[in-house]
């Protein structure tokens, strides 16, 4: 019987990883290295809506940054090019 490799994000955790192996399992420590990346600039982001916008409650602000951060790319080159956030996945190539 082979062994075999699979890592998650310490911030996901080991419980909420095997709940949810198709998002939090990975092959390889580079895929569970870009996760656990994303879910701390989810965290700045959600710090930084909930210090910005007036009564956003925690869980909205939490699904806001989570949004953003899995998006991050999508809002880099909206920077330069706003429309990008409104357009379909179909119509900008993705």
């Amino acid at each position: 019987m082979a062994v075999k490799a699979l890592y998650f994000s310490e911030r996901d955790g080991q419980d909420m990883a095997l709940k949810n192996p198709e998002k939090m399992l990975f092959a390889n420590k580079a895929d569970a290295d870009a996760r656990d990346k994303m879910l701390e600039l989810s965290e700045e982001v959600m710090m930084f809506l909930k210090a910005k916008v007036k009564d956003l409650s925690d869980e909205h602000a939490e699904q806001c940054a989570l949004a953003i951060a899995e998006e991050k790319d999508l809002f880099l080159k909206a920077l330069k090019k706003p429309s990008l956030l409104n357009q379909s996945e179909d119509a900008s190539g993705e």
